[in-house]
């Protein structure tokens, strides 16, 4: 059946009674269902992908909490089309944190791609990265090299070892060098950087968060945390100390900037955005993610991933030419970011009213509508993927390939690249190499290893609980 031949069928669903319905749905999302349950008892309700609803935090954050939800492969992609939906202010959704945190601009990220500085700063963010392109492996290997050095060092004296504590250390380190060519640990942040960012971080999305602090009622939490954003003045002083120390030390990049017409403020705020919100927080996300995945995976995966890495290291080195001959390696880090994307939501507000469709039906979206597409159901869509809650590390070995264009973390299709003229992450080519590349730091060095995971208000917690060390 084509899709013109979908039948067509009324958006399902409700979001019962203004502010009260807003504040129910709230308790069920955070508290009483939970996030996933809160969305598969609403499908199948309606036996349908696409249904009406309202996404926290609620009435009092100043935005409409109505959305469209999209749970599926199909009208997920809706929200990549910039021609149908504006993206001005949707990062966080049915939330928008004041500008105060990113020193009274709107940075790139909360920008629609018709807006005039969307493309001078995402141009500029591209060009960045195709300059600095030689130095992501040799600065990513030295600070692979300094966590596992300390991660060995915790299980020799504990036992145990929090990836997560040490991988905060290890992202701060390789972004900053990245961007300012000189070590956090030399500069005025001296090793404060990754608790400075955590905080300014947690002030941005807080309201989207629940933090289970045990013996504090749900309800206490609910009305403080989901009602009333956190000011920015409390976190102002870690602001102001990395803000500053990437300002003294961006140097050349911050002149690159002037010659586009950025004032050098916006520029760097921009970039501290683009460091400390994408990079430094996308990477506390993403590295446990495929971590625990591939430890799930257990020592027979290991082996073959192992085999394959030493084989062509050794042959050929670690070059992206060589990442990108390891197949197994590529799928096993593709699986990850299709089972647990390190950002599970994307929104877009209807520039028009247009049709989408999911396998069964065709809706009509109204201007105006808000769309909200949760990314960690519509990328385990069991009309699309075999298995779809199970990490198969190979799936997307040859013929698998062509599933890639329903792997969608980077706000895009995994076969898209990011322009001016998208909304898709600028390091998206850089997260999937790096993520290739710590697997083979990690082969080179264990045979096999045993990790212990839950949950954070970012992504996931691994703590090691061994390594198996390989004797060459």
């Amino acid at each position: 059946m084509s899709s013109e031949e979908l039948p067509g069928r009324e958006i399902p669903g409700s979001v019962g009674l203004p502010f009260f319905g807003a504040i129910a749905d709230r308790l069920s999302y955070f508290y009483s269902q939970g996030e996933l349950k809160y969305f598969t008892t609403r499908m199948e309700k309606y036996k349908s992908t696409v249904f009406r609803c309202n996404m926290p935090p609620g009435p009092f954050m100043a935005r409409d909490p109505r959305v469209v939800c999209l749970l599926d492969a199909l009208s997920f992609q809706t929200l990549f089309d910039t021609s149908k939906v504006e993206k001005r202010d949707v990062l966080d959704g049915t939330f928008v944190p004041s500008t105060a945190f990113t020193g009274g601009y709107r940075t790139c990220a909360y920008l629609d791609p018709s807006e005039p500085n969307h493309a001078i700063l995402k141009g500029f963010f591209l060009s960045l990265l195709a300059k600095k392109h030689d130095q992501f492996i040799p600065l990513f290997r030295h600070a692979m090299s300094a966590l596992f050095s300390s991660l060995e060092d915790e299980l020799a004296a504990k036992g145990t070892s929090s990836f997560n504590d040490l991988n905060d250390v290890m992202a701060f380190d390789f972004v900053f060098r990245l961007l300012c060519g000189v070590a956090p640990a030399e500069t005025s942040l001296v090793r404060d950087g990754p608790k400075s960012m955590d905080l300014w971080l947690f002030g941005q999305l807080s309201p989207l968060m629940t933090l289970g602090i045990k013996y504090v009622p749900s309800f206490l939490e609910d009305f403080f945390l989901h009602n009333f954003p956190i000011p920015f003045f409390l976190v102002r002083s870690y602001y102001d100390k990395f803000y500053s120390a990437f300002e003294t030390h961006l140097g050349k990049l911050l002149e690159e900037a002037a010659e586009l017409g950025l004032q050098p403020d916006e520029a760097c705020h921009n970039l501290v955005f683009l460091a400390g919100f994408n990079a430094y927080g996308g990477m506390k996300s993403v590295f446990p993610a495929l971590i625990k995945w591939v430890a799930a995976g257990g020592a027979g995966l290991h082996v073959r991933l192992a085999a394959e890495i030493r084989a062509v290291v050794k042959e050929k080195g670690i070059t992206p030419a060589a990442l990108n001959e390891m197949s197994l390696t590529k799928s096993a880090v593709y699986e990850v970011l299709r089972i647990e994307p390190s950002v599970p939501y994307q929104y877009g507000k209807a520039k028009q009213d247009f049709k989408i469709q999911n396998h069964e039906n065709s809706f009509l979206i109204k201007k105006g509508e808000m769309l909200f597409g949760y990314q960690a159901m519509a990328t385990r869509d069991p009309r699309i993927f075999e298995n779809p809650d199970d990490y198969v590390a190979d799936r997307f070995v040859g013929e698998g390939e062509k599933l890639l264009k329903y792997v969608y973390w980077s706000n895009g299709r995994e076969t898209d690249d990011p322009t001016v003229e998208n909304k898709q992450c600028p390091g998206k080519d850089l997260v999937v190499m790096l993520c290739r590349l710590m697997l083979v730091e990690l082969f080179l060095r264990y045979d096999t290893f045993e990790v212990e995971s839950g949950k954070l208000l970012l992504g996931s917690s691994v703590t090691f609980k061994s390594v198996t060390k390989y004797s060459n």
